[in-house]
């Protein structure tokens, strides 16, 4: 398990964001407060306070080409 803090600005962020998720075999979750919702679910994104950075939590210990396609969400 990995977990890291991401940033969703726009509507494009999420729709780029949720197409790289969809292609991952393993789970990925977001949460924020205290609300967890799938990371494939744009409507569950939407649900989550986007004014803030996210916590994405990973559920593979071998997702290093995942992170390479999400690297511009990942708050540094």
């Amino acid at each position: 398990m990995q977990i890291f803090d991401i940033r969703l600005s726009t509507i494009e962020d999420v729709r780029n964001f949720v197409n790289e998720v969809t292609r991952c075999d393993f789970e990925v979750d977001l949460a924020s407060g205290r609300y967890i919702v799938d990371a494939k679910s744009i409507m569950g994104i939407f649900s989550l306070d986007l004014l803030n950075p996210i916590r994405m939590t990973i559920h593979s210990d071998n997702a290093e080409e995942f992170l390479a396609r999400v690297e511009k969400f990942i708050e540094k």
